[in-house]
């Protein structure tokens, strides 16, 4: 696909990783047709990214990808902790809890970079979408009507938005003149690269600690769904990483019990220094910044793909209600609002577990994150425990259908909530009771009786688009007319 001429579309995306792709796949479902453009040639080729957590695949499963996802993955490897070319033992980053009705994912799943990004374009394109690769933007302009792009391509797009998904790099947050403020995490550089190692068994994490109290640790992990490993290795300060197959063969020789010629192919590498920075807006007029453009962070506890695929589901179905459903442009306002307090606890999260004053657990899945303090999470019910579900909290999931205990027949016989909530629509639960509702379109909102059940107790559960409950009350008089035309036009 090429782009060398005029083009006017709805949202711009910059950057076809799993932000931008997953943005565009929730806008194409909604019937926003982005255009998608991407400095390089291709998809990202490493294996960066790959740790997905139960969120992440609650995200998936609600776009359409889960299915894919899961046969390209697998579970996280147990780690096998090595010592003078001996096994030491097994190390568990974190005790796997069982899955729950409320909650089907529970441990995060290994899917390469990659290949996550492939499973999202081939989504894209089913939809109907598609990327312009080898397009960067070289100008970007706005006034009060539209943002306008030129590309490296020769062509001019003009979009109502945009948003930046280019990286942690980002072209476009350098032209908005946003700062990003931020600290090293560790003063030590990283290297990461997708190797090929035969000799080498896939049923561990491999983990090759230094000699010394401090040094530089080794980690070579099998990625699920390939023959590759991906080698993370760290490096004293002020070293530069060789990043040519020798240079990684040597460091494998040195610091493991294989050989450098184990190695036998280097798919992939490059380098980096942890650190974590947040920039001081998401939102510049018309552009909005989203994943690594918006914030950096250590990968310790595999929180930065997910963090930036859940602002991609934050910010799509609240650019799709105002582009093409009469919701009011201030419901944007809300994206920087409910995303950037939990990109801030994220960074905090991953620096402390980097710096071992951290452990991976409930916080890393991500089940927990809400917006309770949004102004989008509107309870008019009183007097609530804190642990009882309100406005602004993740709606869980649950049994659904004759399957479950005594809730109504879908007419397949079975399913949960998450079927339910499946899709671009908005869903009003009804949950024991009989509660008079007003007239709502049957197309934007789908409304379900379900019995009593536990995990939400009684009453009326308004479900947002993205999973979390926006408006919770006992009587619907009490404003849901009012949050729907705010929220959904």
């Amino acid at each position: 696909m090429e782009l060398n001429d005029v083009k006017e579309t709805g949202v711009l995306i910059v950057g076809a990783g799993p932000t931008g792709l997953a943005l565009a796949c929730d806008l194409a479902r909604r019937g926003v047709r982005p255009l998608v453009v991407e400095r390089a040639p291709a998809l990202f080729p490493g294996s960066r990214g790959k740790g997905l957590q139960p969120r992440t695949m609650e995200v998936f499963d609600d776009l359409g990808v889960i299915g894919a996802v899961l046969a390209s993955g697998g579970p996280l490897p147990v780690g096998m902790v090595w010592r003078d070319g001996e096994r030491q033992g097994e190390h568990r980053m974190f005790e796997p809890p069982e899955p729950t009705p409320t909650a089907p994912y529970t441990v995060p799943w290994m899917v390469p970079q990659w290949r996550t990004q492939e499973i999202l374009l081939a989504r894209l394109r089913e939809l109907g979408g598609d990327v312009v690769f080898g397009a960067a933007v070289t100008e970007l302009t706005q006034d009060a009507a539209e943002v306008t792009a030129r590309l490296s391509t020769g062509g001019t797009v003009r979009a109502a938005y945009a948003v930046a998904a280019d990286g942690g790099r980002s072209t476009l947050r350098r032209a908005l003149g946003i700062a990003m403020a931020g600290e090293t995490v560790d003063p030590n550089p990283v290297l990461v690269a997708d190797v090929r190692i035969p000799a080498l068994d896939r049923d561990n994490w491999h983990m090759f600690p230094a000699a010394e109290e401090g040094g530089p640790y080794t980690a070579i992990c099998p990625l699920p769904g390939t023959a590759d490993f991906q080698l993370v290795a760290q490096f004293p300060p002020g070293t530069t990483p060789d990043l040519t197959l020798q240079g990684v063969r040597d460091l494998v020789a040195a610091r493991t019990h294989l050989s450098g010629d184990d190695v036998t192919e280097l798919r992939w590498a490059s380098d980096f220094r942890p650190r974590a920075a947040l920039a001081d807006r998401f939102r510049a007029g018309r552009v909005f910044l989203a994943g690594d453009a918006a914030h950096v962070h250590s990968p310790a506890g595999g929180q930065g793909l997910n963090t930036s695929v859940q602002d991609a589901y934050n910010l799509g179905w609240k650019l799709a209600a105002v582009l093409g459903g009469g919701a009011p442009e201030a419901l944007l306002d809300t994206y920087e609002e409910e995303r950037r307090p939990n990109a801030a606890q994220m960074l905090g999260l991953s620096t402390r577990i980097h710096r071992g004053e951290a452990q991976r657990g409930a916080a890393t899945r991500q089940l927990g994150i809400g917006y309770r303090t949004s102004s989008l999470a509107v309870e008019t019910r009183a007097a609530l425990a804190e642990d009882e579900l309100r406005a602004g909290d993740r709606a869980p999931d649950g049994p659904y259908g004759t399957a479950g205990p005594g809730g109504p027949d879908r007419g397949d016989g079975a399913g949960t909530l998450f079927d339910v909530f499946r899709g671009p629509h908005w869903t009003l639960l009804a949950v024991g009771t009989d509660a008079e509702l007003p007239p709502l379109d049957a197309e934007s909102v789908h409304v379900h009786h379900v019995p009593a059940y536990e995990p939400y107790g009684k009453g009326l559960f308004l479900v947002r688009p993205d999973g979390y409950v926006g408006w919770a009350g006992t009587d619907a008089r009490d404003g849901l007319t009012e949050y729907l035309a705010r929220c959904a036009g």
